[in-house]
Formats: C-alpha cells, sequence, structure tokens
C-alpha cells in the first residue's frame, strides 16, 4: 500500500514518531489557520507526503477540506455549526469597514503585480517583500480610481490611515511580517514588508476586476474569514 493510500490511524501505528508527529501537526492545524513551511519544515514535509491521509480524516470526521501548497497548508470549514456563537464572537479574519476592505483587495492586487514584476513564484525559498512607501503610493492611486467622485477625500495620508488600520489584522493572522528594523531610524514609508504564504490562497486579478467593476463593503467581505 503506497503512502498516498494509507489512513492516518495506519500511519500512526507505523511507529512512536509518526504518532508524535501526526498529533503535533494535528493540532498545529487548529491552532491558527496557516501552517507555513517555514514554521517546522519537518512536520511541513510529513504533512505534505501524507496529505491524502489527513485530508480524509477531516473529511470523515468534520467535513472539511485541506489545501496544501509548496509553502503553507490550511484547513476549509464550509459551514459554522454551533449557531448560538454569533459571527460577532467567532475569531476570524475579517473587516467590516468598506474602506478597509478595499485596502485588502488592493493588498492582493498589489501583491499579483509585485509577483509578476519581480516574476516570483511559489516554488522560490524566498517570500516576496515591498516597501511600504511603494504600496500606498499604488493604493492612493486605485482608491481614486476606484471612487473618482471622492477623489478629494482620499489623500495619501487618508489611504494610510486606512492601510494603517487593517495591519494588526495583517499581522495577527499572518499575512504579512514587518521586517525588524535593527538600530537605523526608518522612516514610514521605507518600512519593509514580507508577504506570507497566506497571500497565495487569495485571487488578487479576479477580485480587483469586481474593484474596477464598482465594489461594495459587501463585495469586499467576499475575501475575508468565513473560510478559515
Amino acid at each position: 500500500m503506497s503512502a498516498k493510500e494509507l489512513r492516518l490511524e495506519e500511519i500512526m501505528a507505523e511507529s512512536g514518531q509518526n504518532e508524535q508527529k501526526v498529533q503535533k501537526i494535528l493540532n498545529i492545524l487548529l491552532e491558527a489557520p496557516y501552517f507555513y513551511r517555514d514554521d517546522d519544515l519537518s512536520l511541513f514535509l510529513f504533512l505534505s507526503k501524507y496529505k491524502r491521509a489527513f485530508a480524509g480524516f477531516f473529511k470523515k470526521f468534520y467535513g472539511w477540506d485541506i489545501l496544501v501548497d509548496p509553502k503553507c497548508a490550511r484547513l476549509y470549514k464550509p459551514a459554522w455549526f454551533n449557531e448560538k456563537v454569533t459571527e460577532v464572537n467567532r475569531d476570524m479574519f475579517n473587516f467590516t469597514r468598506r474602506d478597509e476592505c478595499v485596502a485588502f483587495l488592493l493588498l492582493l492586487e498589489f501583491f499579483e503585480r509585485q509577483l509578476q514584476e519581480q516574476s516570483v513564484s511559489t516554488e522560490e525559498k524566498d517570500n516576496l517583500r515591498f516597501r511600504f512607501g511603494t504600496f500606498l503610493e499604488f493604493a492612493s492611486q486605485r482608491f481614486r480610481e476606484v471612487f473618482p467622485d471622492r477623489t478629494a477625500f482620499y489623500t495619501d495620508e487618508q489611504v494610510r490611515k486606512t492601510i494603517r488600520a487593517i495591519m494588526p489584522s495583517l499581522h495577527k493572522y499572518r499575512f504579512l511580517r514587518e521586517i525588524p528594523r535593527g538600530d537605523e531610524d526608518v522612516k514610514d514609508d521605507d518600512t519593509i514588508y514580507e508577504c506570507l504564504p497566506a497571500m497565495w490562497l487569495y485571487k488578487g486579478e479576479r477580485l480587483a476586476t469586481s474593484l474596477s467593476a464598482g465594489s461594495t463593503a459587501q463585495d469586499a467581505s467576499s475575501v475575508n474569514g468565513t473560510e478559515a
């Protein structure tokens, strides 16, 4: 029987080491929305090797799907089962203000454009990095394109304020990581951010098209954390 055909219980029964690895991976997948290759290379490779066994386990016992690419793994939960826990009380990645939703969409669009310009693929070891000021310039221009009747309102500083408002969530849910500045006195616009592998899971080009067609807060909310 090949590794791809084994059930998770059979993999665990092969050795005490396998049992420990499976238990650790199951916990990691449930502890946070994303499990990155860089979090624990050995466990990530083990998960990738036995991906079908893990997928079978979660489908059978939870009705969930597992998504695994070269750098990231995540669980997909299609529905919320405890209706007594209302949406406001759920710990999930979510933006409710229109401008914050749009700012996230623009980050995804910016990310995909940078991938093309820098010829970066998910197979590469290093993640894409960008300068905050470069994204601010892009987002400011796009806000004014999306809302042409409010160009006077969407100044660079107003857009900066909106972007800064979503940064805590982007850090918490591990979409971005700020590169430490060290002892240098770095200006805000020169701060460097690393795009973590979760960014690859969203279709920025498709979402950008919907923005160009006329975005609403409801449209933008389609990229939020209901799949986590």
